[in-house]
């Protein structure tokens, strides 16, 4: 009798093992941020989209299918030709993420590899459309408004496929090198004119100071013979006065000089 007990035991061991193997089998964990879509063998990609938590399928017949919803970045480098015909290498970064009543029609459009079927086609067909607009000048100057279009037309462009494109900007924007040559030509031409220009209006301003300093000793001269003219012989003995106390002053200060004679006076050298 125990041994059958035992046995039957044994078996119902068995059982309960096998049973929640398959059980276990059954289940299947959605994380935070991730959603399900169940594929059946039957009746295809069902519609309804699972949400976070542990669900049941039915093994061998279902099979779950996790899409991570959360937004993640991308780079994409495109090379277009601008209005006038320039080389312009530009790297757009997106933000994108799947819209996620969307994923049963996206895994069975594109696959869980949606991203890589999608956004660089499309984005090199918005950014070739978009920097066509544009000549190189205005591509540099009007960057903001290159962005606003490219924003607009990529975020209709992505809503067409079941994606949302939660930020897009211009990380990267550069021209051919013989367009970056002659912008650097035109800057060194520019700065060489307005040295020019500085070199002539300085030598203008020194000509007009010249004329107006002349003009001044003229007019100095010209009052001065005035004043001459009117005052005689009178301004010229102050003059020679002045002159004369002057000298006096210097001579009494030198050091080979002991003494002035009486009888002498220090206009006699003085021109009459």
């Amino acid at each position: 009798m125990a041994s059958r007990l035992f046995g039957r035991l044994g078996q119902l061991g068995v059982t309960v093992a096998v049973g929640a193997a398959v059980a276990n089998s059954a289940l299947y964990n959605v994380d935070g941020g991730h959603r399900a879509v169940i594929f059946d063998r039957f009746v295809g990609i069902k519609n309804q989209v699972v949400g976070e938590g542990t669900h049941f399928f039915i093994p061998w017949i279902q099979k779950p299918i996790i899409f991570d919803i959360r937004s993640r970045p991308r780079n994409i480098p495109v090379v277009t030709g601008s209005k006038d015909l320039q080389n312009v290498n530009i790297t757009i970064r997106i933000l994108f993420r799947p819209i996620p009543d969307s994923l049963p029609k996206i895994y069975t459009i594109l696959g869980v590899d949606y991203d890589e079927r999608v956004l660089p086609s499309i984005t090199t067909e918005v950014l070739k459309a978009v920097v066509a607009q544009f000549d190189a000048g205005e591509l540099i100057t009007q960057r903001e408004l290159v962005s606003q279009k490219i924003n607009e037309e990529l975020t209709e462009r992505a809503s067409q496929f079941g994606l949302i494109l939660d930020d897009i900007s211009i990380t990267h924007l550069t021209f051919g090198r013989e367009f970056t040559q002659a912008v650097e030509l035109k800057q060194v031409a520019q700065q060489e004119a307005e040295k020019a220009r500085f070199l002539v209006e300085k030598a203008e301003q020194q000509k007009k100071a010249a004329i107006i300093s002349a003009e001044g000793d003229a007019q100095a001269a010209s009052l001065l013979a005035k004043s001459l003219g009117d005052a005689g012989d009178g301004l010229v003995e102050l003059r020679r006065i002045e002159a004369a106390e002057d000298i006096a002053y210097q001579l009494s200060r030198s050091r080979q000089v002991t003494y002035l004679p009486s009888g002498q006076s220090v206009l006699l050298s003085l021109p009459q």
